[in-house]
């Protein structure tokens, strides 16, 4: 085995496959440039340490389980001018993660809740923090699978250690008192440890009814809005714009609900 065989060969078994496949290149652009050996060699590992980070970050992407990929930037501010884009810039510099506070973004269906979550969970994974989306409902559903596998203290502390919470959809099922007392516990096991944002479609005077207990809801609140950022989106859903059907046939109120416009006795 020639020496630049046996190079290539022990750098594949340490795990250094950017320095294997680049260091033949960059040695003849190392002798070309004059440069010396640890100019070389730090040029060799800086290419393997970029190459490791985009491994880095596409793994936590995986990991956090987003139902797609959002981003801030394409989010269109234009179309849903009651969102504060200043705001969100500010929290996409991710100062809320490093003080474990809380985002909390409420609306109807089809404002732009879910993106903007999912767009601050992406800033924090290319920041190499640890994220996990879920939506509330399969979150309760481990939860409750958990307290039968007697497994609910282990899973607590592994969702505390994150970085953040991302809990998609509060609202749009209620819970029964099992359910919201794990989501109390949940949140108290968070609070001030990992930031959370929730998605709901729920004002904070409807929680009770959410949770099924106003006393409950109301220790929820109140460690969710200690350190919390609170976003309130209103408009028509992104998914049905453009769609509303003309006056007196089938289509939207202007609250959103579907219904029939037409004067016609029901």
């Amino acid at each position: 085995m020639s020496e630049t065989d046996e190079l290539h060969d022990h750098l594949v078994r340490l795990n250094l496959p950017r320095m294997a496949e680049l260091y033949e290149t960059e040695a003849n652009r190392a002798a070309q440039m004059k440069l010396s050996y640890s100019g070389y060699l730090n040029r060799l590992v800086a290419e393997e340490l970029l190459a490791k980070t985009d491994r880095s970050i596409k793994h936590r992407l995986r990991k956090a389980r987003f139902p797609a990929l959002k981003t801030i930037e394409g989010f269109d501010f234009t179309l849903q001018p009651a969102v504060n884009e200043l705001q969100i810039k500010e929290l996409a510099e991710l100062g809320f993660l490093t003080a474990s506070e809380n985002v909390l973004l409420l609306g109807p269906p089809g404002v732009g809740k879910t993106h903007l979550a999912i767009g601050l969970g992406v800033k924090a994974c290319l920041m190499r923090k640890r994220v996990n989306f879920v939506s509330a409902l399969a979150l309760l559903d481990e939860l409750m699978a958990a307290v039968a596998i007697k497994n609910l203290a282990a899973r607590l502390e592994e969702l505390s250690r994150l970085d953040l919470l991302i809990i998609d959809e509060l609202g749009y099922l209620p819970m029964d008192k099992g359910r919201a007392n794990l989501f109390f516990q949940l949140v108290n096991r968070c609070y001030e440890r990992t930031s959370i944002i929730i998605s709901t479609n729920r004002t904070f005077n409807q929680w009770g009814e959410v949770l099924g207990d106003e006393v409950i809801a109301g220790a929820v609140l109140d460690r969710l809005l200690h350190h919390g950022h609170i976003i309130a989106i209103q408009g028509e859903s992104y998914r049905i714009r453009g769609k509303l059907k003309p006056e007196g046939k089938l289509g939207l109120d202007r609250k959103g609900a579907i219904g029939d416009n037409s004067t016609e006795p029901k």
